[in-house]
């Protein structure tokens, strides 16, 4: 009668250790997954702060060119 009672301790322990050992393995996927997504927010955080950059070069360039019309417009009594 013990030993059944042994062999069925270890059949139950050795469901929870299949058990265990296949959530560590989701875990562990889950986790790859997440650093993944970290990753490409990284990257879109970096492409966007990329586009602002330009985005301030090019209304510089405006504002630059604005400014040089404005005085075209003045020399020639236009506005």
């Amino acid at each position: 009668m013990a030993g059944n009672v042994e062999n069925l301790m270890l059949e139950h322990l050795k469901r929870f250790q299949t058990t265990l050992e296949r959530m560590e393995n989701k875990v562990d996927d889950l986790i790859r997954r997440f650093s993944n997504l970290e990753t490409g927010q990284a990257n879109v955080l970096q492409q966007l702060a990329r586009l602002a950059a330009v985005d301030a070069q090019l209304q510089i360039s405006i504002d630059t060119l604005n400014a040089r019309v404005s005085r075209i417009e003045h020399r020639l009594e236009l506005a």
